[in-house]
C-alpha cells in the first residue's frame, strides 16, 4: 500500500463544519454507481468518525441498519468495536447498497467496492486508501471548501461534533476507537480546546467588548 504524499508531515487540524461536510457529499454529482458509492463513503465516515482503513475494510453485513450500527471488526491495534450512525449517513449506504446488488456484488465483497469492469478493473476489487485520500481534495475544491480536506478531517469533523453536543469522553473514545480516554483528551485538545477557550473568556477575553 503506497504510504500518503505528505507521510511525516504535520498539519493543524482542520475540522470541517456540517454544511462543509455536506458539500463533500454534493459535490459528488450524477446517478451512476460510482458516484452513489462515494456518496456513501463521504457520509459513512462522516456520520461515524471511522478511519478510511476501517470503512474500506467494512462487508455489506457490518452495517447495521435497524440499529444504527457499523461494526469494525479490525480496527487500529487489530481491535474490534461497533460505531453508531445516523440515519442521514444509512440513507446514503442504503442507496449504494440497492446499485451494488444491481451490479451482481454479493456479500463476500467489500462494501465500498470498485464498480469498473474491464481487463484491468473488475467490479467487486477493494479499494486502496489512495484513492479516498485523491477524491477528498478535490472534492473540496469543487465544494469551495478553503481548509485541507482529507480522510481523517472528516473524523476529526465527526470528533468536534460530539463534543459540542456534550457527549462524555469515555463514549466519544468508544465511537473513536481509541484504547483510553486520556488518548481521547489529547486528541480533543489538539483538535478544539474548548476547555481553555471557555477558561479564557470566563477571566476577561471576552467578546463583548468593542474597539
Amino acid at each position: 500500500m503506497p504510504a500518503p504524499a505528505n507521510a511525516g508531515r504535520k498539519y493543524p487540524a482542520e475540522p470541517l463544519t456540517p454544511d462543509e461536510a455536506q458539500a463533500l457529499i454534493d459535490a459528488i454529482t450524477g446517478r451512476g454507481p460510482l458516484a452513489v458509492r462515494n456518496r456513501a463513503l463521504v457520509a459513512l465516515m462522516w456520520r461515524s468518525g471511522l478511519r478510511v482503513s476501517e470503512a474500506l475494510a467494512l462487508r455489506p453485513a457490518d452495517v447495521d441498519e435497524r440499529q444504527g450500527t457499523v461494526r469494525v471488526r479490525e480496527g487500529k491495534g487489530r481491535k474490534d468495536r461497533v460505531a453508531v450512525i445516523d440515519s442521514r449517513g444509512l440513507g446514503y449506504v442504503r442507496a449504494w447498497t440497492e446499485v451494488r446488488r444491481g451490479l451482481g456484488l454479493n456479500g463476500r465483497q467489500p462494501l465500498f467496492c470498485s464498480v469498473g469492469a474491464g481487463a484491468q478493473r473488475q467490479a467487486g476489487q477493494p479499494l486502496d486508501p489512495s484513492y479516498v485520500r485523491r477524491l477528498l481534495p478535490k472534492l473540496g475544491t469543487a465544494a469551495g471548501i478553503d481548509k485541507r480536506v482529507h480522510p481523517h478531517g472528516l473524523r476529526h469533523t465527526m470528533a468536534t461534533e460530539m463534543v459540542e453536543r456534550g457527549l462524555p469522553l469515555h463514549v466519544i473514545a468508544g465511537q473513536l476507537g481509541h484504547s483510553s480516554t486520556a488518548t481521547t483528551d489529547t486528541y480533543l485538545a489538539k483538535l478544539m480546546p474548548s476547555d481553555r477557550i471557555k477558561a479564557m473568556r470566563a477571566a476577561g477575553w471576552d467578546l463583548d467588548e468593542q474597539p
